[in-house]
Formats: structure tokens, C-alpha cells, sequence
């Protein structure tokens, strides 16, 4: 019986309707969760458990597969911190030495922004969160489907002890409600999303001005404004914008630079809602802009403060990820490289979501068929 834990959330549509709430909350979570409680022998007992494993289990990167490939190749080379003391002094060891990571790509429900399109809102977004909570469940799970005609046929894998959704839509449309279905069951995973990182960040270094540099879908979603409100800072100001495109990165900074400005605030920090923007010619272009060569960079300088800085998701979940280890002694202490195994939703024969493990080749092939 262990072993179909995995396939009875196809199976709760039936029971969604009749589910009702077990505890009060700000905002009722999605019937999935309490279908989950309720479910006492099954998927319940699998979701208490989770997180109580100590630093056993895997680093669950979750979201749109072509931002959970990135990210988690960077956790595999990332060596920003001394691994005997956490000391942000690189030392040539991984930082995340002896740890596994399970790649999830979400090709069932990605991209995410097609829940959100025009007509029954509130529906589209009751299923994206849905589809956040089925995927923590997955990451929870310790078994998977070696295809989506063969649900019987099952291989083991890890149960997360960390998850991390990549999406920033997911911070507002479904963080929420896996966070819910842990306090109902006692579950204590660390989950991790970029917007809370982010944010956490910006605040930690005094910033108090923000930009959020990020898509025309996500910025009309008011994701991050809503998770923004929620802070609970009045000194606080946050602007989310989509530069006017451009053909190179630096002039799209530039345009998001001019188009802050109208409002006619200081800037703290830049948040980059995106894996695929380098920093690199950013802060390059930033450092021409301090020069005040001409007199629109002159303005530009004095808008940001001597303190401003460019916040990226991938950097930001890495440290959040590193200093959590560390409060909470979660690091495995295998003397190892880092290694990364790759799953995959996909649709099975009755039409709802499975996990199979897939080759990393493919995982590129795939959906990074660029990167090398």
C-alpha cells in the first residue's frame, strides 16, 4: 500500500466539494489541502511526516523547467560561503557539498501565466494554487512513476526536507495553502519562494525603495504588490515594472531606470524577477551611470542611493537555502559532490498529474537545448 501513496490525488476530486475547512485562516486554502487531512491513512500520514526527518532527504526545486534547471545548476557550483565556519568567504568547496537535489519540472501546469488569463480568475488561480500544493505532495512523496502509462511500476526517491518553488506566482497562488496544509498535519518542511527571499533581502540591507523588474503577465497578476501589502511596511514603497524592450539587457536597465524615475522617489535595490537576466553587464552599466558621464546619467546616479543594489532569485535562494541549513543543522555532512536527480509532471491515462524521473540529458534536451 506504501507505494501508491503517490496516485490518490487524482482521486480527491470527488471528495473536494464536501471538504470543508478545519482550522480558520486569513483566507480559505484550496479543498485539495483538506482533502489531504482528511485523507488520516494515505496522503495525510505522508504530509505529517514530512520535514521530521532531520537533515536527511533532498532539496525539492520546484516550477517552470527551464527556471528549476537553472537554479539548480547553480546550487550544484555555488561555493559563496567557507564551509566551516559560513563565513561569506568562498573556499573552493561546494557550499552544498554531500547534497541532493530533486529537480521538478512542471511541464503539466507551466507556464504558470496561463492560469491567470482573462475569464473565471479566480477559478484559474484556485487551480494554480492546487497545483502548488500537488506538487509539494510530489516533493514529499518517496516514490515515483517510472512512465505515465505505468503507474504500478514505481521507483524510490527522496523526500524533501527543503522546498523551493521558483515561481514568483506561486508566493501569492499557492504558498499559502501548502503552508496550510502543513500547520493542519504538523508538517515543518522549509519552503522557500523568490519574492519572500527577495524581499527579505532588500529589508535585511535597508532598503526601502524597491523595483521589481519582471514580465507584463506577472506584473499585471499584482503577485508581488499583494505579497508586498502583506509585509505590513508604510515606510516601505514598492514599483513593479516591464522596461520597454530592447535589444540588449543594458539599455532595458536603462529604460527601467527611466521609467522608476517618473515617480519621482529614490531607489534602494533593483529585484530581478528572472533566471535568465545575467547581473553581470547590469552592474557594468551601473558603474558607467556612477561616472555621471552625461547628464542623464548624473540624474539616474542621484536617484540611487550610495547603497543600491541588484537582487537576483537564483543568488537569493541560495543564501536563504545556506543560512537555513545552518540554523537548523540540516546539512547531510556526506563528504560528496553535490548531485541532482531530475523528475517531470506529466499527464497519466485518467488525465491528472504524475511524477516520473527523467534522464538529465533529456531534462536539457528538452528545455535548455542551448545551454551547454
Amino acid at each position: 500500500m506504501r507505494g501508491r501513496i503517490l496516485f490518490p490525488i487524482a482521486a480527491f476530486a470527488a471528495l473536494l466539494a464536501a471538504c470543508k475547512p478545519k482550522a480558520p485562516a486569513p483566507r480559505p486554502a484550496v479543498p485539495l489541502v483538506h482533502a489531504i487531512v482528511a485523507d488520516t491513512s494515505g496522503l495525510g500520514r505522508l504530509v505529517a511526516h514530512a520535514g521530521h526527518q532531520g537533515n536527511r532527504g533532498s532539496v525539492a526545486i520546484i516550477g517552470d523547467p527551464a527556471d528549476a534547471i537553472g537554479l539548480a545548476r547553480m546550487f550544484l557550483v555555488a561555493d559563496r560561503a567557507d564551509n566551516i565556519d559560513g563565513r561569506a568567504l568562498r573556499d573552493s568547496l561546494p557550499d552544498f557539498a554531500g547534497e541532493s537535489f530533486d529537480v521538478i519540472l512542471d511541464a503539466f501546469n507551466a507556464p504558470y501565466i496561463h492560469f491567470l488569463s482573462e475569464g473565471r480568475q479566480a477559478e484559474r488561480t484556485d487551480s494554480l494554487r492546487t497545483a502548488a500544493v500537488q506538487n509539494a505532495v510530489f516533493a514529499w512523496d518517496t516514490t515515483c512513476v517510472t512512465s505515465a502509462a505505468d503507474q504500478r511500476s514505481l521507483l524510490p526517491k527522496s523526500q524533501a526536507k527543503v522546498v523551493i518553488f521558483t515561481s514568483s506566482l506561486q508566493a501569492e497562488f499557492g504558498l499559502f495553502d501548502v503552508d496550510t496544509l502543513q500547520q493542519l498535519t504538523g508538517a515543518s518542511t522549509v519552503l522557500l519562494s523568490p519574492v519572500n527571499t527577495l524581499l527579505d533581502d532588500a529589508f535585511a540591507a535597508g532598503a526601502r525603495n524597491l523595483a521589481v523588474w519582471t514580465s507584463r503577465d506577472v506584473r499585471l497578476s499584482h503577485a508581488w504588490e499583494d505579497v508586498f501589502a502583506r509585509r505590513q511596511s508604510p515606510e516601505a514603497h514598492l514599483q513593479v515594472i516591464t522596461p520597454d524592450p530592447a535589444l540588449d539587457v543594458r539599455t532595458e536597465f536603462r529604460n527601467l531606470l527611466r521609467q522608476y524615475r517618473s515617480a519621482g522617489r529614490g531607489l534602494d535595490a533593483l529585484i530581478i524577477d528572472s533566471y535568465s537576466v545575467n547581473r553581470a553587464p547590469l552592474l557594468s552599466e551601473l558603474a558607467m551611470i556612477r561616472q555621471e558621464g552625461t547628464d542623464e546619467d548624473a540624474a539616474l546616479s542621484r536617484m540611487l542611493s550610495p547603497d543600491f543594489r541588484i537582487l537576483d532569485p537564483a543568488t537569493s535562494a541560495i543564501d536563504a537555502t545556506y543560512r537555513l541549513f545552518r540554523e537548523r543543522n540540516l546539512f547531510t555532512h556526506r563528504i560528496a559532490l553535490p548531485f541532482a536527480r531530475y523528475y517531470e509532471t506529466v499527464e497519466s491515462q485518467d488525465g491528472s498529474p504524475v511524477l516520473m524521473e527523467v534522464a538529465a540529458t533529456y531534462a536539457q534536451k528538452a528545455y535548455v537545448p542551448d545551454i551547454d
